[in-house]
């Protein structure tokens, strides 16, 4: 059982991974031109961040497998983990990027904001499983009629 959340987890990551390719085409062919290097990189990193944390909150949601919380936060670390070294593998073996140009996205101090989409990845599947729970509850403590509901009838 804990083995298929993983394995559906890593399945998840592809998902970003598809869209993170796709992210990165459209902000190097249209933004970039457009808008500017700096620019384009916000708009590229709002929108992979966003889409990181609807398919974690889906996820999350409609998930049929009961995910402990320890799970989730190592499935955060696992997708953070992932991330980087693809990152940093793909980058430099396939792209031919030097360190310093795959180190600089990760410089928050010159305005490089990709450590968010990391953030988000790392904290997004605790943070919507809590509120996940709550919806939940209160979803179940709505649908039972209160005392003083019942007595009013």
């Amino acid at each position: 059982m804990r083995l298929k959340i993983y394995i559906h987890a890593l399945g998840i990551w592809f998902i970003f991974l598809i869209f993170a390719v796709f992210n990165g085409m459209i902000r190097n062919i249209f933004l970039e031109p457009i808008l500017g290097t700096y620019p384009a990189h916000l708009i590229a990193v709002a929108a992979l961040s966003g889409f990181v944390l609807v398919v974690t909150y889906i996820f999350i949601r409609h998930s049929r497998l009961k995910i402990p919380a320890f799970d989730l936060y190592l499935i955060g670390l696992m997708w953070a983990i992932i991330t980087v070294l693809f990152e940093f593998g793909f980058g430099h073996y396939v792209m031919g990027n030097s360190w310093e140009e795959l180190l600089a996205d990760y410089n928050i101090a010159r305005g490089r904001l990709w450590v968010v989409v990391l953030l988000c990845e790392l904290l997004s599947p605790a943070i919507f499983s809590l509120t996940v729970k709550k919806l939940s509850r209160h979803k179940g403590a709505s649908a039972k009629p209160s005392r003083s509901a019942s007595i009013r009838r």
